[in-house]
């Protein structure tokens, strides 16, 4: 069964160099994590200078409590840079979320938490990594989420190609990409420009630390056999419950006890067959609601019911993920197999909204294979995103000088 290894989480440390500072995860308090800048789905947020940045979570209580937020700056291995506050960010953090409403018309009671930067106390003022961390009352952290500014000082082109290697050919895809400049140049480009390759915006699968292979006058060019790989994978499953009364798309029939229960209609294993094209939104999720006018606070909460045909595994671990949980890998998303079904089963509460999900494996070294029950195919629709870092000579940080992005739906040889 295990055939294609991904992401081995010891490893993390000297593939990807994103260990450094994880990312929190809350516990089951702190619901529906929406952080975006310039889209409408919930999704990593990469923006310029001169954007938005919108963070909104769900506390489940009645007690409107309070929470705090500060925000750090960090060098391209995720490694604290010497900035001091001042000097990346202008006015003042550590302060307190005061845009919060409580549901309305909800069997789940919560109160909603919004926040938009830049806001009148606090501005960001340089590019590069970000982590925003969300504290309660009592100074303990509750989460954390990870975030990028880049300015628009060189192009990026980014292409997307089947696998050079003849034996990864009809599961994996491969992403060049060529840096341009204009009116800005690159001192010693081999030592002080890093990039980062994302695959539907999910950091823990990450490529980075690539150096240009050619340097053309001001172009640098990348175009890797393996390095710049990627499983393919497959495209997400998903479900809606706008109508939590009703069946929605991907939900089989729905059931009211304390608060609704919608149990999705029975997965199984995919690996064995054949791509089948099955338009998703790579990974993301968004809050949707049918017949109220503001989701933030109206939409209701739903207990979720995941079951997923699979023999039982003695030492191997299931678990249902996405943007919804962060990729994360944790008890809240981990699958439990039901001897009397004969299925991996788990139930997360979820809000109302359009969701994509898929199951992945952590086998008994602790590695993450993703392909294991979905499969892998080069003709999957992925997006793939690439950072480009500058830290020019005697600098104190790694700025992002440049950002591109480009899809696998024309997929070359």
């Amino acid at each position: 069964m295990l055939k294609h290894l991904y992401i081995p989480l010891f490893l993390i440390v000297s593939i990807l160099s994103f260990s450094q500072v994880e990312e929190v995860e809350p516990n089951n308090f702190i619901k529906t994590i929406t952080f975006k800048s310039n889209t409408n789905q919930s999704e990593l947020p990469i923006l310029s200078l001169n954007e938005r940045l919108y963070l909104e979570f769900d506390a489940l209580s009645s007690n409107e409590d309070d929470f705090y937020y500060v925000i750090e700056h960090y060098n391209f291995d995720w490694t604290k840079s010497k900035l001091m506050k001042s000097e990346y960010l202008q006015g003042l953090d550590n302060l307190r979320i005061v845009n919060y409403e409580n549901s309305f018309n909800t069997y789940e009671i919560y109160s909603n938490y919004r926040l938009q930067i830049p806001n009148k106390q606090t501005r960001l003022k340089v590019t590069g990594n970000y982590l925003i961390k969300i504290f309660d009352e009592d100074d303990e952290i509750v989460f954390s989420r990870k975030f990028m500014i880049y300015e628009n000082l060189a192009n990026v082109g980014v292409q997307i190609k089947r696998s050079r290697d003849v034996r990864d050919v009809n599961t994996k895809q491969s992403v060049d990409f060529v840096i341009n400049t204009t009116n800005f140049s690159f001192n010693n480009p081999k030592q002080t420009v890093n990039t980062v390759i994302l695959q539907n915006n999910n950091l823990k699968t990450a490529i980075s630390g690539l150096k240009p292979q050619y340097i053309l006058g001001n172009e640098l060019i990348y175009r890797y056999t393996t390095e710049t790989s990627f499983w393919g994978g497959n495209e997400y499953l998903y479900f809606e419950t706008k109508d939590v009364r009703g069946t929605n798309l991907g939900v089989q029939f729905t059931d009211l006890e304390d608060i609704y229960h919608s149990y999705l209609y029975l997965d199984s294993n995919r690996y064995n067959r054949g791509y089948t094209y099955n338009p998703d939104i790579n990974g993301n999720f968004q809050i949707t609601i049918l017949d109220r006018d503001n989701p933030s606070i109206e939409a209701d909460y739903t207990v979720v019911h995941f079951s997923l045909l699979n023999p039982e595994l003695a030492n191997e671990s299931i678990y249902v993920y996405g943007s919804f949980n962060n990729f994360a890998l944790n008890t809240s998303n981990e699958m439990i197999f039901n001897p009397d079904s004969g299925t991996y089963e788990k139930e997360i509460k979820l809000k109302q909204g359009f969701y994509n999900y898929k199951y992945v494996l952590v086998n008994t070294q602790g590695e993450l294979e993703e392909g294991v029950i979905s499969g892998d195919f080069y003709e999957t629709e992925n997006n793939y995103k690439v950072l480009v870092y500058y830290r020019d000579l005697g600098a104190r940080y790694d700025r992002i000088v440049g950002f591109g992005e480009g899809t696998s739906t024309q997929i070359g040889n």
